[in-house]
C-alpha cells in the first residue's frame, strides 16, 4: 500500500501524457490551478467557463467541491466509489478523515473518470480478473448493509469500482475490447432493477436519443446486470453501430484498437453547481449545449430528447451530473456525451431534480414544448419529437409506469 501519511500539498494534472498544469492547497484548504505554460500554448480550456486559457492562479469561488474546480472533482467517486475507498483504507489502518481533497485524487490517479491524470500518484494496484458477478454483487450488498464485517474481496471490488460515480454498487472492467461499467442492486433496489435499467436504455436508443452499448449480464440471482459501455474510454470496437460523439477519439484509435481516454464534464462541473441541489432547469441545460456545441443541431435535438424521456419515463433523478460533454478535440469544441442513468427513478421531495420551464413536480407537454422553442427548435419540431418520446414509452416502458 503506497504511503498516503504525508497530505499531498500539490499535484500535477495531466491529458493524454502532457502536463495541463498544477493543483496546490491554500491555507484555507481551497485548491488553486494554474496552467503549464507549454499547456497555454498548444492545449485547450478544462472548462471554458472557470478555467479560460491563460496565464495565472485560478482559486475557486464555491466550496461545495471539497474546495477544488468542479472539473477535477468530477475525477472524485461519488457515494459508493467514496463508500469503497474509505473502507479499503480502513481496513490498511489509515484514517480517511485525515486525507485531503489532493490525496484523494493522487489516490485516483490515472484510474478516474475522464481523461485527466494525477500525479505523484498513489493508486493500490492488484491484478483483477471478474469472473463471477453473482459472487461480486452478494459482497457488494454486505460492504452496503455491514460496517464492521470484513469482506473476503475488498480490494478486488475497490480496484473494480473504487473511482466510480453515482450511488449504486458497480464495477468497471474491460471485456472483449471494451470499457465496461456494470452495476448491482443496491439492498433497496427492487431485484430486477438491472433488467429495468436496460429495458430503459433499449427504450431510449428507439427514441433516437444516443447512447453507447448496453447490454443485460446474466445471473442465477436475478434477471441480470445492467452494463453499459464507457464514453469515457473509447477504442475503434469499443462503439460499433454507435455514435460516440468524439471524432477526435475515432481517428485517434485506428487500427490499433489501443483505448483512447476522453475529456468530459459534467453539467455540474462546467457551471461549478451543486448536483445534490435542484439547482437547474432544462433551459440551462438546453442553453449549455447550445454554448458548448456551437450551436449544433443534433446535440441541441438530443437534449430535447432526454427532457422528453426524462419526464415521460419517470426519471426524476435527472441530477445536473447526469448529463456530461465531451470535448472534441478536432474542432476545438464540446459535444453532447451519450445519455447514462436513464431510469425509472423518484427524489425524497418527489419533484425532478432539473425542473422544466420552472415545474419540477409535474411538467407536461405544454413546459416541454416552450423549454424546446425557446431553444430555437420550431414547435412543430418539438411536437414531433414529442409524440415520437411518447409512442415509444408508452409502448417499450409501460410495465413499469402503470403505477406512476
Amino acid at each position: 500500500m503506497p504511503d498516503i501519511s504525508r497530505t499531498k500539498k500539490t499535484l500535477t494534472v495531466s491529458y493524454r501524457e502532457k502536463t495541463v498544469g498544477t493543483l496546490a492547497e491554500m491555507e484555507n484548504k481551497k485548491i488553486a490551478f494554474s496552467y503549464a505554460p507549454e499547456w497555454i500554448e498548444t492545449g485547450f480550456s478544462l472548462n471554458p467557463f472557470s478555467l479560460p486559457l491563460k496565464e495565472g492562479v485560478f482559486i475557486p469561488k464555491k466550496s461545495h467541491f471539497y474546495g477544488l474546480f468542479g472539473v477535477f472533482a468530477d475525477s472524485l467517486p461519488d457515494a459508493w466509489g467514496t463508500l469503497l475507498t474509505d473502507r479499503f483504507l480502513a481496513q490498511k489502518g489509515i484514517a480517511h478523515e485525515n486525507l485531503s481533497s489532493l490525496d484523494r485524487l493522487s489516490l485516483i490517479g490515472d484510474s478516474g473518470m475522464g481523461a485527466l491524470c494525477y500525479h505523484p500518484s498513489q493508486e493500490y494496484s492488484i491484478i483483477t480478473e471478474v469472473t463471477d458477478f453473482d459472487r461480486l454483487a452478494q459482497e457488494c450488498r454486505e460492504l452496503l448493509q455491514s460496517k464492521e464485517n470484513p469482506v473476503e474481496d475488498l480490494d478486488t471490488i475497490y480496484k473494480l469500482g473504487g473511482t466510480s460515480g453515482g450511488a449504486r454498487p458497480k464495477i468497471m472492467t474491460d471485456l472483449d475490447g471494451k470499457s465496461w461499467i456494470i452495476k448491482f442492486p443496491a439492498h433497496v433496489d427492487r431485484k430486477n432493477i438491472g433488467e429495468m435499467e436496460y429495458d430503459y436504455s433499449i427504450c431510449a436508443k428507439a427514441c433516437g436519443i444516443c447512447m453507447t452499448e448496453t447490454k443485460l449480464f446474466p445471473s442465477k440471482l436475478c434477471s441480470g446486470y445492467f452494463g453499459t459501455v464507457r464514453f469515457d474510454r473509447i477504442s475503434d470496437r469499443t462503439n460499433e453501430g454507435t455514435d460516440a460523439r468524439s471524432p477526435d477519439t475515432k481517428q485517434k484509435a485506428g487500427k490499433s484498437g489501443s483505448i483512447v481516454r476522453n475529456h468530459v464534464l459534467t453539467a455540474a462541473a462546467l457551471l461549478e453547481t451543486n448536483y445534490e441541489e435542484p439547482a437547474l432547469d432544462y433551459h440551462s441545460l438546453m442553453k449549455l449545449t447550445r454554448l458548448l456545441t456551437g450551436e449544433c443541431r443534433e446535440d441541441i435535438e438530443n437534449m430535447y430528447l432526454r427532457m422528453c424521456f426524462n419526464v415521460l419515463a419517470h426519471n426524476r433523478d435527472d441530477h445536473a451530473k447526469n448529463f456530461s460533454y465531451l470535448y472534441d478535440a478536432a474542432n476545438n469544441r464540446f459535444r453532447l456525451a451519450p445519455a447514462y442513468d436513464l431510469t425509472y427513478s423518484n427524489t425524497y421531495y418527489g419533484e425532478h431534480t432539473t425542473s422544466v420551464d420552472g415545474n419540477g413536480r409535474n411538467p407536461g407537454e405544454r413546459e416541454i414544448l416552450k423549454v424546446g422553442t425557446t431553444a430555437g427548435i420550431s414547435k412543430k419540431r418539438c411536437q414531433e419529437l414529442f409524440e415520437q418520446v411518447k409512442g415509444c414509452v408508452e409502448e417499450k416502458l409501460k410495465k413499469y409506469l402503470r403505477n406512476c
